[in-house]
């Protein structure tokens, strides 16, 4: 499951990249199943590549694109031969019936759910007083209510087994606002408040199902903040604006789409039990 519209950002989680992640690295993850929205291009596949690299068996969502979700899926599979399954699914983050739809394919392809990651977004860049009202809507139903209509039945499954990751991923955006995207800003924005409101409840609940104990893998809810991201779609982007926009980063460079990867997967695992309702920037200082 991915975005529903073309982004007109060159620079934001949905263009795609090839993180040149291949081979297992590790164990982190070895036995457990990751769903990644957005999954198959992008931060969504280096995601998924870093899970994958810690033997996590991996589900990527897509909404329209077989051939690429395709050929995504036969890439994953020769470099980690030694990692768990992999599998795509199609559907629109922005339709509550296909999350939960596709929740419960993974369930029976995959015979169980420990991480989720939020992924899909989209943008639809306008100054504030020229945006339509379904550039707003589009962009809220899909980045936001997207989110939340994923995390229910996640959030459900992980719950019943006392055990599961949450993880969305937002934007340096959502935290510093950015001319022409009040919609964009403002469903990532809502991201930080979905997530500390997620992780409470999970642990209220564990708590009340007397499942909360010192040494367990607990459930927990966090979220990954990037900032601007080097991806295939900075080609049409004139160097000039490139320059600007790395004038405005610390370390002045973008980010590597391995290094959110990154990020996630050490969330992800099992000895992250200790870390929830967080928001970690991924972003070279923009925010600080």
């Amino acid at each position: 499951m991915s975005d529903t519209a073309s982004s007109d950002t060159a620079l934001s989680d949905t263009a795609s990249s090839d993180t040149g992640t291949r081979g297992r690295a590790g164990d982190k993850l070895a036995g457990r199943v990751a769903l990644v929205t957005g999954g198959s291009r992008g931060i969504g596949a280096a995601i998924c590549r870093s899970l994958a690299s810690q033997g996590a068996s991996v589900a990527a969502g897509y909404s329209g694109n077989r051939e690429r979700a395709e050929s995504f899926l036969t890439d994953i599979q020769a470099d980690f031969p030694g990692a768990g399954r992999a599998t795509v699914h199609q559907g629109n983050v922005s339709h509550p019936e296909d999350c939960h739809r596709v929740v419960q394919e993974v369930l029976e392809a995959h015979g169980r759910l420990d991480i989720l990651v939020n992924n899909a977004g989209i943008t639809m860049d306008k100054m504030a007083m020229k945006m339509s009202v379904e550039d707003w809507n589009t962009v809220i139903a899909v980045n936001l209510s997207g989110s939340f209509y994923m995390a229910q039945p996640a959030l459900q499954h992980m719950v019943e087994r006392g055990t599961g990751r949450i993880i969305f991923v937002s934007s340096v955006i959502g935290e510093t606002g950015n001319i022409g995207q009040a919609n964009y800003a403002a469903s990532k924005a809502g991201l930080l408040g979905l997530t500390k409101t997620l992780a409470k409840e999970a642990a209220f609940l564990l708590g009340r199902a007397g499942k909360l104990v010192d040494d367990g893998v607990g459930i927990t809810v966090n979220t990954v903040t990037p900032g601007y991201v080097a991806t295939e779609m900075l080609e049409s982007v004139p160097e000039k604006v490139l320059d600007k926009i790395k004038a405005q980063i610390p370390l002045g460079r973008l980010c590597r789409p391995e290094e959110i990867a990154r990020v996630v997967h050490f969330l992800a695992a099992d000895a992250s039990a200790y870390i929830t309702g967080q928001v970690w920037g991924v972003n070279g200082g923009m925010d600080m």
